[in-house]
């Protein structure tokens, strides 16, 4: 990365901000399930249902807000959804009905399709063109830590005080801090101009037009739908993984503190893989190290399978998925760039984003039918078929993507 980078305050502004979204409108999921379960008195079943249903919904808006953002309200965007979740973190800690928990998460899911990384990364490549890989990678960087923020805080206040108390901590962190240090973040600076070229030379109904018909021919394009394919097992095999790594690691007798140890370890290692990614940037093109993520998962998911022979392969495994799975958010807009164009980059970003999204969501529910139909084994073993059909998508729309160049 160049010292510019470093030095760019705006950077510095969207990675925390995006560090607090993340943990507070993601991880405040996971981190506080148990307490809601307990006090709600609401089932499991009832409770991860909302979560996936938000999911969901910011797969569904993620186009049109990347057609906002390709309308230059990036801005307006990140930060209005980022306000829009904290308001609704506070009403949080009011609910007393399943069905207003349910709506306020619906609507977490709009917040969170405008402001994580997706969006983000949007804005980023629609205002620096290539030059945007640098600061993705150090965005994604501090916001690898977004989960070591959310677990142990929400847990400890939740433990101290009450679920209530933690929701509101995360909506106050947001709105006070995130908010602002999005607005700042995406202020433009003199000589800034995006780099989407058709804006320039049209008029804003020709440029509207012009995307939608970019949008057109990318679904219309195999490319698309491979690459969308590729990157969507990616997720459905991440949600399985941690969704359902501590059970199974318990089926294979795994002592608790050890596969406590090894799932607390993959969000850190996810921090690895982009500094990894980062030292090695000059060398390795991202076709490259996309091709090798899949590799890696696949071998990661022989280790998981092992571990139950030799344990300390649990830890080869947390590597591995935990550093491909961090590079993945970093590599899908750069590889989707490459391959689909950067003409109306927001709208066909978010168009790869509602299969990768809407997979990851289905992730928890896929991996326990899974379970139903094989037990733990036969869900290795889908983790690394997923792993490896990823790899031929992803092979086949680079090859096609060669022949029929954008």
């Amino acid at each position: 990365m160049s010292r510019a980078i470093y030095l760019d305050s705006r950077i510095w502004c969207l990675g925390i901000a995006e560090t607090l979204v993340w943990a507070g409108m993601y991880y405040l999921f996971p981190a506080l399930l148990v307490h809601w379960e307990s006090d709600l008195g609401w089932s499991k079943t009832e409770l991860t249902l909302a979560a996936t249903c938000a999911l969901l919904v910011s797969a569904v808006v993620a186009p049109k807000i990347g057609g906002l953002i390709d309308q230059d309200a990036g801005r307006w965007i990140l930060t209005g959804c980022a306000a829009l979740g904290g308001v609704l973190l506070l009403l949080l800690t009011q609910v007393q009905s399943y069905p207003v928990f349910f709506a306020l998460w619906i609507g977490i899911g709009i917040a969170m399709g405008g402001c994580l990384y997706e969006p983000c990364f949007a804005f980023l490549t629609h205002r620096r063109g290539v030059q945007a890989r640098s600061a993705i990678t150090m965005i994604t960087l501090m916001a690898g830590f977004a989960g070591t923020v959310a677990f142990p805080l929400c847990n400890w206040i939740a433990v101290s005080a009450n679920w209530q108390a933690a929701s509101g901590t995360m909506a106050v962190l947001i709105l006070a801090v995130a908010v602002p240090l999005f607005w700042f973040g995406t202020r433009l600076r003199a000589g800034d101009v995006a780099f989407d070229s058709s804006a320039h030379h049209s008029s804003q109904g020709d440029v509207t037009k012009l995307r939608k018909s970019a949008l057109r021919q990318t679904l219309s394009r195999p490319t698309y739908w491979l690459l969308a394919a590729s990157f969507a097992v990616l997720g459905l095999n991440h949600a399985i993984v941690v969704t359902h790594l501590l059970p199974l690691l318990d089926e294979r007798g795994i002592s608790l503190a050890s596969a406590v140890l090894a799932i607390s370890l993959l969000g850190p290692m996810q921090v690895v893989g982009r500094i990894v990614m980062l030292l090695t940037e000059r060398w390795i093109g991202v076709i490259t190290l996309c091709g090798v993520i899949f590799v890696s998962i696949a071998v990661g998911g022989v280790f998981l399978g092992l571990a139950a022979v030799i344990p300390v392969l649990i830890y080869l495994f947390v590597l591995l998925q935990g550093a491909s799975h961090g590079v993945v958010s970093i590599l899908r807009p750069l590889v989707t760039a490459h391959l689909l164009g950067r003409t109306g980059f927001g709208t066909i970003s978010g168009a790869v984003a509602v299969p990768f999204v809407a997979a990851t969501a289905l992730g928890p529910s896929a991996g326990s039918l899974i379970w139903r139909w094989g037990g733990y084994d036969l869900v290795v073993w889908a983790l690394i078929a997923l792993a490896l059909i990823g790899l031929c998508c992803f092979g086949l729309a680079v090859r096609i993507s060669a022949r029929h160049p954008v």
